[in-house]
């Protein structure tokens, strides 16, 4: 239970801090601090809880990790659960936030494609994009929580490559690589984010499973 509820906060934390610091300040920090935002929740909560449940926070690291035969597929509902039960109490929080003041909600920091995409980016430049950045996502998760990597720098090199992911891709899909903050988000932005969710499940799973047979088969051992 201590994995979960660490599970719990750390999801909470990576929405509340990343989605908030874009749905309340985008404004005014712009893309360059909204990808700071979400690298920084994942570094401090690495810390904080990294230790107890392994700091995932996202559905797709904890399938990719199993991938990559470093985590048990026996957790894996309990983690995914978790997850999404961290990140949904954080956009509910947000929303709540955000309806206490004369402020529209707008699309909530929720990812999307074609029309609801901030570049009017395609279906298939989405795709793409999720995948090959959670692919990388999990690769940077895998190396640098090697035991023969680096002791103690992980969560470093973790913050910052999310951080890097988001500068990329905020244009394209508003950066996802994590389903479980997709969900939470068009939960309550609603409209035509909810159907396109599909796709912020799908893409990055499949990238970060393949980003674990990878490191299993050619980097994983000397």
């Amino acid at each position: 239970m201590k994995k979960y509820f660490a599970e719990i906060f750390g999801t909470f934390w990576l929405v509340f801090g990343g989605c908030g610091s874009a749905i309340l300040a985008g404004g005014g920090i712009g893309l360059v601090g909204i990808s700071l935002a979400f690298g920084l929740t994942v570094l401090t909560m690495a810390y904080a809880v990294g230790h107890i449940s392994g700091g995932h926070f996202n559905p797709a690291v904890s399938i990719g990790l199993w991938a990559g035969g470093k985590f048990s597929g026996k957790d894996l509902p309990g983690y995914i659960v978790s997850q999404l039960v961290g990140a949904i109490l954080a956009a509910g929080a947000l929303y709540f936030i955000v309806t206490g003041s004369d402020k529209e909600i707008g699309g909530f920091a929720a990812n999307g494609y074609d029309s609801l995409s901030p570049g009017g980016f395609s279906m298939m430049s989405a795709f793409i994009a999720e995948f090959l950045l959670t692919a990388f996502f999990l690769l940077v998760i895998l190396g640098s929580t090697n035991k023969r990597a680096p002791k103690g720098f992980a969560p470093m090199a973790i913050g910052l490559c999310l951080t890097l992911i988001h500068l990329i891709s905020i244009p394209i899909t508003n950066t996802s690589v994590n389903p479980a903050r997709s969900s939470s988000q068009a939960l309550f932005a609603g409209g035509d984010y909810l159907p396109q969710t599909w796709l912020f499940w799908v893409a990055p799973i499949l990238g970060a499973i393949v980003a674990g047979f990878i490191h299993k088969a050619l980097f994983d051992k000397e």
